[in-house]
């Protein structure tokens, strides 16, 4: 198969910062961006080498192009990913997929109806630390789950101080950033997540926006045999000295992961068991958005999977939107 031809939709920091050199280290090739801005658009193609530019979608869809990365702001998500699937288009999105789960479900519903490849642009489940947890679990090392502990307390740059804080606006705020993040790494680790109870508030002086930049969650999961297990999260973007982590709690052992929820996570793997206490060697030397992208192009390519499939995004965006839906109304929220 000829090299996977990438259309960009969104001239976002993370297309410039990340996704364009994971896409030509997958070895696919990056053929324009469209932006809603004729100025940004060309700024954005000058400066990341991009042979073209536009800013009409459809125009995009018209090139020769095999998949599409959407980082646009989020309440585009939906509208733009349905147009690049009906215009036969695989599609990365970025997270949350949409911001409602029903569109997130008609957006993976017809991407497999196509026969198309849905994938959501989370770069943590694909993480060596987190499938070294995964494995672990799996392989019953620390015997049965009982709980969860993640810390993904941050200080947003002041670059994306934009409208991730506006009050009001669609898509905005830290449970649907970070938290669904969060949610990627929990939902495959821990089965099926079943109820959210969350509290968000705003900390930063710096946040005039007035959307809530720090949230604590609480989330119920179900596995397919023993007792429900409980999974904590904070997520910040308030936080400027932690370092983020991940604890998994079974009846024989504690799994421990550092450095483990950001995007250049150089983290480490610490099993403490009845035996003691040992690190667990993982092989971190791969750039995660590489690991995503190789993973999408087999994808495309018939021979393998995304890291995150739509319906993963799928799952996690209904995680987030029941912590969301928890912290304004002061109620545990059930899912699904």
């Amino acid at each position: 198969m000829p090299a996977l031809k990438w259309g960009l939709i969104g001239a976002s920091d993370i297309a410039a910062t990340r996704v364009i050199a994971a896409i030509r280290a997958s070895g696919g090739e990056t053929i324009g961006v469209f932006s809603g801005s004729a100025d940004r658009a060309a700024d954005f193609a000058a400066g990341n080498g991009l042979p073209d530019y536009t800013t009409d979608l459809d125009a995009l869809l018209d090139w020769e192009i095999d998949a599409v990365y959407i980082s646009s702001t989020n309440a585009l998500h939906f509208e733009q990913a349905i147009r690049a699937l009906k215009a036969g288009k695989h599609v990365l999105c970025e997270k949350p997929l949409a911001l409602e789960a029903v569109q997130a479900e008609a957006m993976v519903e017809l991407a497999e109806a196509l026969g198309l490849v849905l994938a959501a642009n989370h770069h943590l489940p694909g993480s060596p630390l987190h499938a070294k947890v995964r494995e672990l679990v799996s392989a019953g090392t620390i015997g049965t789950v009982l709980s969860a502990k993640i810390a993904h307390a941050v200080l947003l740059p002041e670059r994306l101080r934009g409208w991730r804080l506006g009050l009001g606006t669609p898509g905005s705020g830290v449970i649907l950033d970070i938290t669904c993040h969060d949610a990627s790494v929990l939902n495959p680790l821990l089965g099926t997540p079943v109820a959210a109870t969350a509290m968000a508030v705003r900390q930063a002086a710096w946040n005039t926006g007035g959307q809530e930049d720090a949230a604590m969650t609480v989330i119920q999961y179900q596995g397919d045999a023993g007792p429900p297990v409980l999974a904590q999260t904070h997520d910040s973007f308030t936080v400027g000295f932690a370092q983020t982590s991940l604890e998994v709690h079974g009846t024989e052992g504690t799994i421990q992961v550092t450095d483990a929820m950001t995007q250049d996570t150089a983290g480490q793997v610490i099993l403490i068991t009845a035996s003691g206490t040992r690190a667990v060697d993982v092989d971190c030397s791969q750039d995660l958005y590489v690991i995503g992208l190789r993973a999408f192009t087999a994808a495309v390519k018939g021979t393998g999977v995304p890291t995150a499939t739509g319906r993963d995004g799928l799952m996690a965006l209904k995680v987030a939107l029941a912590a969301q839906e928890s912290a304004v109304s002061g109620r545990t929220v059930h899912i699904n």
